[in-house]
Order: structure tokens, then C-alpha cells, then sequence
């Protein structure tokens, strides 16, 4: 949801105090101002301590990374309203150490926010690529300048058999409504031999539906490995929702839909079709 600009210059003004759990306004606003400030910071899961010692919206969760995310894009994930969630800093450092980028890797972020893991893959000196769906989160990311390109529009349109050089990994928080979908077209952006690691939501363990069934089974069939997330991962994000980590490496051999996958199957359909 789009912060009024009254509001954010509220929370971007240099009195405002935005720390650890807390957001403290110092200095006085108008009963009608203040009440929608309130909403939005309650919204988000912050509860007005009054004492004198306080004086400030308190959160559950360590919030100024979170915060300045949402100030930089100019919105926020409310309750009515989900879908973008800030990759927390441990997540992401939990992210990186799994994805073992070297010099010179090419990145790709699918669905990249304002940039939390691009920001961590270009100070390892990856090769960073963004796609953000939010013309103000994409602007944001080109503001950053971690990218080589910045892609504005919906990751699912993309064509990867589009691409002349697919990359060494891929690094993504998806949506968690649509988690698998976005995963799996990733893998099509993904070289033989490369890693991706994504943050899924923990219901793709149990869930009993097709689409989950089958995605367990390619997992396992490609040893990729599922990694619990504490409870509570993304609380700083303003989500309870319980999280995964999952880490695939694209054996050339395996059963993945690597972008190499994809281009080998024209040639394996003419061989059946001259057989």
C-alpha cells in the first residue's frame, strides 16, 4: 500500500528516530495527521507506548531495516495488502553462505523489492540483475546502482529462452502466494551447473496438493535441500508466516528445467520424431 506523502515526510523528516524496535516522532503533528500515522504504524505491527520513558510505537521486531525498505519504495505491506515482504538481514546472510558467489557470477533476483539480496550479491562481486513487478521499487533499485540491468515488469512474462546467457545463480524471495510458480520459472533462467536458493513458505513441505506433490518430487529427485528457517524469520518484515530455505544446484544430468533443459528439447523431440 502506497504511503501518503504526508506521512512519509512525517517518517523521513531528520527528527523522527527509527531504531532498533521503535519509531519515536519527537515533535508534534495534527490530531487528524497523527491518527493516520498511527494506523499505518499499527498496521505494520507497531502499539503506541505512552510512558514517558517510551514515547513510541513499539514493534515485535527489530524494525529499522524493515522501515527504511518501505520508506525507500514509498509503501508498505499491510494487512490488506500482502505480498511484499523484505528479505530480513539473516535470511539473507543465510541466503548468500548457501549460494557461494564468486567473482564474476552472473545474479539474478527475481521479484527483487528494493534490492535486500542484490544488495549482498554485488558486495561479493556478483553480476547483479533485478526484475521488480513496482515501477517505485524498480525505481529504487536503479537508484541503488548494484545492477547491471533492472527489469520493471512481472517475472512471470518473462521468456528465459529469451536469454543468450543463462546465470550462475539465482537468489529470490517470491510471492509467497504463488511460491512454486515463480520458482519454477526461475529454473528456466538458471545454467546447468548453477544454484538457486529462494525463500518458500514452510507449506510447501505438507501441502497435498499437485502442484506441491510434484515440486516435492523434483526436489528430491534433483537432491536439493529444504532448510527450516527459525520461527519467527520474518517477523522483522512484518510476517509470522513460517519460511523455508530452498537450495537446488542444476546437475546438467538431472531433472530440473534449467534454461539448458529448456533449449535441449527441441533436439530430443526430433530424435523421437525420426526414430
Amino acid at each position: 500500500m502506497q504511503i501518503p506523502d504526508d506521512i512519509l515526510a512525517v517518517l523521513t523528516d531528520d527528527r523522527t528516530i527509527i531504531s532498533g524496535d521503535r519509531v519515536q516522532i519527537p515533535f508534534q503533528l495534527d490530531d487528524a495527521l497523527y491518527k493516520r500515522v498511527n494506523v499505518m504504524l499499527k498496521d505494520v505491527g507497531g502499539r503506541w507506548d505512552g510512558r514517558k520513558v517510551v514515547r513510541a510505537h513499539v514493534f515485535p521486531f527489530p524494525v529499522e531495516e524493515f522501515m527504511r525498505a518501505c520508506l525507500a519504495a514509498g509503501e508498505w505491506p499491510s494487512k490488506f495488502e500482502q505480498g511484499w515482504y523484505p528479505t530480513p538481514p539473516k535470511v539473507v546472510f543465510d541466503m548468500l553462505e548457501h549460494a557461494s558467489i564468486r567473482v564474476g557470477h552472473t545474479v539474478l533476483e527475481p521479484s527483487a523489492g528494493t534490492g535486500s539480496l542484490a544488495k549482498r550479491a554485488a558486495e561479493e562481486m556478483g553480476i547483479v540483475d533485478c526484475v521488480e513487478i513496482d515501477p517505485r521499487r524498480a525505481h529504487v533499485l536503479r537508484e541503488l546502482g548494484i545492477a547491471r540491468q533492472v527489469i520493471q515488469g512481472d517475472f512471470l512474462d518473462l521468456d528465459p529462452l529469451a536469454l543468450d546467457e543463462p546465470y550462475d545463480r539465482v537468489l529470490m524471495n517470491p510471492p509467497f502466494s504463488n511460491a512454486i510458480g515463480h520458482v519454477m520459472h526461475a529454473l528456466g533462467f538458471l545454467k546447468d551447473g548453477g544454484t538457486l536458493v529462494a525463500v518458500m513458505p514452510e507449506s510447501i513441505t505438507w501441502h497435498t496438493d499437485r502442484a506441491a506433490a510434484e515440486f516435492r518430487k523434483l526436489i528430491a529427485d534433483n537432491e536439493g535441500e529444504v532448510i527450516p528457517l527459525p520461527e519467527g524469520a520474518f517477523k522483522p518484515s512484518g510476517t509470522s508466516i513460517q519460511t523455508v530455505l530452498l537450495c537446488l544446484d542444476a546437475d546438467p544430468d538431472g531433472t530440473l528445467p534449467t534454461h539448458g533443459w529448456h533449449q535441449r528439447q527441441p533436439l530430443q523431440l526430433d530424435l523421437f520424431a525420426t526414430a
